[in-house]
């Protein structure tokens, strides 16, 4: 059980973060004892009311419950006090963290945003607003050295205009790394490597959002093939004292640096690129893998199908589809081999078509879908290199 002191430093942090300026808490980690495998908890106004809905995750369905500020308390004490791990707090106030080691000692951390009053100030009745300003993982108003030095902030933490949609785009990553923290862990350092990293706008937001804000132990390992771009890349690392964050030049195929990686990224990685970078990751046994494709010309070359023939004649509408089936494909193989895998819009569609986003997270139950892949290979006459790479027994 919990010591007095410990849940008294909780009871504080939840009276701090309980309230409209809350944008959620996801409870995770279960122990044998849970019921529920998450958790996650986010405010709502009822009859002009805060409230807080909690949805409990178990198996395939959720279940939700209202409480107000005092249940919501007590609720969440109940769950950090043997049932799980960790709780990760996010509000337009800052941030929190909740962690219970295995003998139940509980660890608070809390990062308050450095002008909560004039946070207040700027969006009042923020959790009965449907158009209030959306509450990033960054938030404005705070500098963030790496987004100053690569001209997205200025040095007081406004966003430059010309760039938010880089500021989002950053933003909208993080989300992404957010929830897959229950799938890392936290006992040990991690090694993550950015496949493709260029100017490395989101290497340096991973390495500050997982080591600065959250604590993790992490070891983040950027590769491009622009000399001139790891350089500066190094250069902005030693400025900011990012001691587990290094930069090498080199391609996605031939990388050997590390014999095994937790996390693989790999953002706009060219055609055949992403194919290698995927396969690096499986081979790797990669708990998490996020990748955004780009260009993918493959498929568009070998396609063929008498049903669909009507519709490739077009070439536009090829290309496309060629894209989607690509990225379907790897979709159902990295499932094949034994990960949960989604395809999730990475930025709006206004800003770029090549917003697809597949996050793959290692479940070690391959799917029993062979059958299904082999049949749609043999209808659209397709050998695709992600078929190749990882499991060319399809192709028999």
């Amino acid at each position: 059980m919990a010591k007095t002191e410990e849940r008294d430093a909780v009871r504080q942090a939840l009276d701090y973060f309980l309230n409209e300026w809350l944008e959620q808490i996801v409870v995770s980690g279960p122990r044998p004892s849970a019921a529920a495998s998450r958790v996650r908890i986010r405010p709502a106004q009822v009859k002009g009311q805060t409230i807080f809905q909690a949805e409990e995750q178990r198996g395939t369905q959720a279940f939700h419950r209202n409480m107000d500020k005092e249940e919501a308390a007590a609720y969440l004490e109940e769950l950090m006090e043997g049932q799980f791990r960790q709780a990760q707090i996010l509000s337009g106030l800052g941030r929190g963290q909740i962690l219970a080691s295995k003998k139940g000692k509980l660890t608070v951390s809390v990062k308050k945003n450095q002008n909560p009053a004039q946070t207040r100030i700027q969006a009042p009745g923020r959790a009965a607003s449907h158009n209030r300003r959306k509450q990033y993982i960054l938030p404005e108003g705070e500098p963030v050295p790496f987004l100053v030095d690569l001209g997205v902030m200025t040095a007081e933490g406004r966003i430059v205009q010309s760039r938010y949609d880089k500021y989002r785009q950053i933003n909208r990553f993080l989300e992404f790394i957010r929830d897959i923290l229950p799938d890392l862990d936290r006992e040990r350092e991690l090694t993550m490597i950015d496949f493709g990293c260029g100017k490395s706008y989101l290497t340096f937001a991973m390495y500050y959002y997982l080591r600065v804000c959250m604590g993790y132990r992490v070891r983040i390992i950027g590769l491009d093939l622009k000399a001139d771009v790891i350089a500066e890349c190094s250069r902005l690392a030693e400025k900011y004292g990012y001691e587990s964050l290094s930069f090498c030049q080199g391609d996605i195929a031939s990388f050997e640096g590390v014999e095994q990686v937790d996390m693989v990224v790999t953002l706009h990685a060219c055609d055949l690129a992403t194919d290698y970078a995927l396969e690096k990751a499986v081979k790797w046994g990669a708990r998490v893998i996020l990748s955004v494709p780009c260009c993918q010309h493959e498929l568009n070359r070998q396609m063929k199908n008498d049903v669909l023939e009507p519709i490739f004649r077009y070439g536009l509408l090829k290309e496309r589809c060629a894209a989607l089936f690509t990225d379907g494909i790897r979709a159902q193989v990295l499932e094949y081999l034994g990960y949960r895998t989604q395809i999730l819009e990475f930025i709006d569609m206004e800003h770029t078509p090549k917003n697809i986003l597949i996050r793959a997270v290692r479940r070690g139950k391959p799917r029993e879908n062979a059958g299904e892949l082999r049949a749609l290979l043999e209808s659209l006459q397709v050998c695709p290199a992600i078929v190749r790479l990882l499991a060319p027994e399809l192709l028999d």
